[in-house]
């Protein structure tokens, strides 16, 4: 019988959840703001973990504002590994690389060009005498 997941998938899975659960209980710096990890991508080596995050702030994200937090996420790399070395019990802790996360922005902005363009294709249809 085939594993469902590999090594690298659960143990990116495992470190998604307690590096969240560090930023949330341990980090106190507010040019974070309000972090969210949502994935991180082991090599198969386990010698490095890319993880993505995004920034949740009163005001709206600013790219500053993002790479000030990314920046100080990747400051606090050192501090976040050590506290993943005493949860996770790995031989060797992955190099951590903290990346802003894109996908929830960009799926956003597909969500409002769609939302622009249905209304209009249904005018078009009305006017053609054709239902939608």
């Amino acid at each position: 019988m085939a594993k469902e997941y590999s090594r690298t998938q659960r143990i990116a899975q495992e470190m998604q959840k307690n590096i969240a659960i560090s930023l949330q209980r341990e980090i106190r710096d507010p040019r974070i703001g309000m972090a969210t990890v949502s994935g991180v991508n082991v090599s198969r080596d386990l010698a490095l973990a890319t993880v993505f995050v995004t920034f949740t702030f009163l005001n709206d994200n600013t790219d500053d504002q993002v790479n000030t937090g990314v920046r100080t996420l990747q400051a606090a790399s050192g501090f976040i590994r050590s506290l993943l070395g005493k949860s996770m019990h790995l031989r060797v802790v992955p190099k951590l690389i903290f990346a802003y996360d894109y996908s929830l922005v960009k799926g956003m902005r597909i969500s409002h060009l769609i939302s622009q363009v249905v209304p209009k294709d249904c005018q078009l249809y009305k006017e053609k005498g054709k239902s939608y």
